[in-house]
């Protein structure tokens, strides 16, 4: 079935509003310049600016709402170059959490120029990323393989393709769904580094070795105090605990659902507030007083006794259990550990705490394994 160029916008505007798509570099084919061009040339040196603005972009606010303003006064041919030229500036000191981050706030601009594009425009963009769709008036198909490609990644309950419209192979998704799966896409596209010959990384190194010092320092990194604070036994987390820490420290992304859980259960555990905030570092969209807020609001509820974290049940509906998913889970993880996970008795990661030897902060009952009493406060979590 031939697909339709979106009607609403042209081939140029489309390649300089969405400069990660392939292409893109049509867009300064009249002049050619070269890499080293780009990195040295007088004439190119607005692009360069304009690529370092797109970068403070990303480390102030990875949520991509902060624009660059000066975007939108710059040509085609300068928007293009100013991204190539980010991509590869972060590609040169060889930081996955700079570029990580970057591609998060990169995807979330794009993501949120598809919100409030039509569908057609979303198939434009989705099929240059070679991805097959159908519009089907305000909904857009992906066949099943390609839904669990981009969701997959997400995390989130709500992807997952039991809660889909499925039928006849592919996926039915409306526009703003549409827009976040392609969100994906562009992130995990644009979060690995760019292979540069050593001539190039030399160039890049130098020209911007103060600019790239200053951003490597705001780059949030997860520290050594991230689950080894205090009466904290971080060899006696439950697995899926231990994996959501795992996820955020490789500069994954961890769902919305991950996210509380992890805090919840760390407070219980007993980390500082710190300790938690510090949990996230890695996440490559973390914000720090996000962070701090959402953290404040999870520990501070009901006195400071804070939320409880999910029992396993909740964890295996969001698709954070080590059991799900994986055919081969209880080999892949330390039997001798983690059997307890395979037992029908468990219900909740601070039951598998508390049993392997850890002590939860709300763990007050004499029958509690090294419990003792204090009077005053409610009960057990699980």
């Amino acid at each position: 079935m031939a697909v339709r160029r979106s009607a609403a916008v042209g081939d140029g505007e489309l390649l300089s509003t969405y400069p990660f798509l392939p292409g893109a570099e049509r867009l300064v084919a009249a002049f050619a310049p070269s890499l080293k061009d780009l990195i040295e040339d007088p004439a190119l040196s607005r692009a360069r600016e304009l690529g370092r603005a797109r970068i403070r972009s990303a480390v102030e606010d990875p949520t991509g709402a902060t624009g660059v303003e000066e975007l939108a006064l710059a040509t085609p041919e300068e928007r293009f170059l100013s991204f190539l030229y980010a991509r590869l500036l972060l590609s040169a000191p060889r930081s996955g959490a700079a570029i990580r981050r970057w591609a998060v706030a990169e995807a979330k601009r794009g993501s949120a120029r598809l919100n409030a594009a039509d569908v057609e425009e979303i198939r434009e963009v989705a099929r240059r990323l070679g991805f097959a769709v159908e519009v089907h008036g305000p909904a857009v198909d992906l066949p099943i393989p390609e839904y669990l490609r981009l969701a997959t990644p997400i995390r989130e309950a709500g992807f997952r393709l039991v809660h889909q419209a499925v039928a006849h192979g592919s996926v039915r998704v409306d526009r703003e769904r549409a827009a976040r799966l392609l969100q994906e896409a562009v992130r995990l596209r644009l979060g690995e580094p760019i292979a540069l010959g050593d001539d190039v990384r030399t160039r890049l190194l130098d020209a911007e070795a103060d600019f790239l010092e200053e951003i490597l320092k705001r780059v949030p990194t997860p520290t050594s105090r991230t689950g080894g604070v205090g009466p904290l036994l971080p060899d006696k987390f439950p697995p899926c605990i231990r994996k959501m820490r795992r996820v955020l420290e490789a500069g994954e992304n961890l769902s919305h659902a991950g996210r509380f859980a992890l805090a919840a259960f760390l407070h219980r555990a007993g980390a500082d507030a710190e300790t938690i905030v510090d949990a996230y570092r890695g996440a490559p969209d973390f914000d720090e007083g996000i962070t701090r807020y959402q953290v404040e609001h999870i520990t501070h509820r009901d006195e400071g006794r804070g939320y409880s974290p999910p029992e396993c049940a909740t964890l295996r509906s969001h698709g954070l259990c080590v059991r799900d998913g994986d055919p081969n889970a209880a080999a892949a993880v330390d039997r001798g550990r983690d059997a307890l996970c395979f037992e029908d008795r468990l219900r909740h990661p601070l039951q598998y705490y508390r049993i392997k030897g850890g002590r939860p902060v709300d763990d007050l009952s004499p029958e509690a394994p090294g419990g003792g009493s204090r009077p005053g406060v409610g009960g057990k979590a699980a």
